[in-house]
């Protein structure tokens, strides 16, 4: 399996109950799986383990046939290879589309990180917004835009926590439909936490439901 998490045990400073306990999760190679629970199940929780966000009490973490948390193995954050979509998509307001996007791009060669901003740009559908900034672009596109950023170092992994929670319902549709076909155009393995179940209808490949302890 591409990540698995096995026995995972996790409570947070100053609070006596396992968020997680004895949690497991798998999942495939550029297969996309969606996180479901109520609110306080965990949900977001599993996703800042993988992400090297938080430090698990037991069990361990794989990600790409590599240990990256363990009894005696934590990976940083930034060593893991993993993208993360926030909430709130966290765009850099002072840089533009083509400069958040080549963000994460700096051991490239000049030509090299234009070829892969410009051809993310194609892919989600913006080649003429590259030096727009992100107050000058509706939700649907700075949901695009953190995508692709987070796309762009070509990560193992992809991490979305509530992706589609700050967009109207008439465009949540559309945009599920565009965000799995530019996943499933980079071969993208991905988790995503979600609270609506339409979401793993036209997003994902398989779902899993956290129980809250």
């Amino acid at each position: 399996m591409f990540l698995q998490l096995k026995n995972i045990n996790f409570k947070y400073d100053g609070n006596h109950q396992y968020v997680l306990k004895d949690f497991h999760l798998q999942a495939a190679k550029g297969e996309i799986v969606s996180i479901l629970g109520l609110s306080g199940s965990g949900k977001s929780t599993v996703i800042r383990l993988i992400a090297g966000l938080e430090v698990p009490a037991g069990g361990t973490i794989e990600i790409n046939g590599r240990l990256v948390a363990g009894p005696d193995s934590f990976v940083p954050p930034e060593k893991r290879k993993v993208g993360m979509v926030f909430q709130d998509y966290a765009l850099f307001p002072h840089l533009s589309v083509y400069e958040n996007i080549a963000f994460g791009l700096s051991h490239l060669s000049k030509a090299e990180l234009s070829a892969r901003v410009n051809s993310l740009l194609e892919l989600i559908n913006m080649s003429e917004y590259g030096s727009r900034y992100p107050y000058q672009l509706s939700g649907g596109q700075q949901q695009r835009v953190a995508v692709a950023r987070a796309l762009a170092p070509k990560p193992d992994l992809l991490l979305m926590d509530e992706p589609f929670s700050n967009i109207d319902c008439e465009l949540k549709q559309k945009m599920r439909g565009e965000i799995r076909e530019i996943l499933k155009s980079e071969s993208a393995t991905c988790l995503f936490v979600t609270h609506d179940k339409a979401d793993l209808e036209d997003l994902s490949d398989r779902s899993i439901t956290i129980e809250p302890n």
